[in-house]
């Protein structure tokens, strides 16, 4: 029979939706999403990181079939000098995605390639590592859609296409930011939002492609060898 599948690895630029499609493939699945928050384990005492690990890992497999979503992977295994904490977490955590036969299907989403250890993106560690990029100029349109929807207000009454435009470059937690603050703008004007409020919001915000221009080029040249684009 087919083996099971083991996770994916979600690698892209902030507020692009990573952490929603971990939390989507557990709504579609229909199975109880665990976060594990590397913060939270760990201790200053030896030894009991790993054991906090373990013991959360315990709890995934107990709960399976389940996804297990590690957010920002890369923050609690950074590689440190002097096989600190993060190597032995390391350690513990290829151990247990090697030998687990529970059907817990792990979500790791990371922001930083350069931090994270070779050892994890070594073939056969994840089912797949796909690339998370900026939205399209149509899934622009459609997130601000979204937005609007969600706080009651109608889409057909906005001008979707320039806001897309004026928009490129933008991730959706941005788009999500613009239509709140515009929608707190209308609101101190007493005036009914608009397009041209959310405009204004989307002209004085600089999206993290601008401010981390560099940053996300080297990003998507390190991805388009090593990932499969999730679009």
């Amino acid at each position: 029979g087919l083996d099971a599948p083991k996770g994916v690895l979600l690698l892209g630029v902030q507020g692009a939706g990573k952490s929603l499609a971990a939390k989507a493939v557990a709504g579609a699945w229909q199975v109880p999403l665990l976060r594990l928050d590397f913060a939270t384990l760990y201790n200053k005492y030896y030894g009991e990181t790993e054991r906090n690990l373990r013991d959360s890992l315990k709890t995934a497999d107990t709960m399976s079939p389940c996804v297990l979503w590690i957010d920002e992977i890369e923050k609690g295994l950074s590689t440190d000098s002097e096989g600190g904490p993060s190597k032995r977490i390391l350690g513990t955590l290829l151990t247990w995605m090697a030998e687990r036969k529970s059907r817990v299907f792990l979500v790791a989403t990371a922001n930083d390639i350069e931090a994270l250890p070779p050892e994890l993106l070594r073939k056969g560690r994840f089912d797949e590592i796909f690339f998370v990029d900026l939205p399209s100029d149509e899934v622009r349109e459609e997130i601000f859609r979204i937005h609007l929807r969600i706080r009651d207000k109608e889409p057909e009454q906005f001008d979707i296409d320039r806001l897309g435009e004026a928009s490129v470059g933008f991730a959706g937690a941005e788009i999500e930011q613009a239509v709140v603050s515009a929608l707190y703008a209308s609101h101190a004007a007493k005036e009914a939002l608009n397009t041209d409020h959310v405009l204004d919001e989307v002209r004085n915000t600089k999206p993290l492609s601008v401010l981390m221009a560099e940053k996300i080029a080297y990003l998507r040249a390190c991805a388009s060898s090593r990932t499969v684009p999730a679009a």
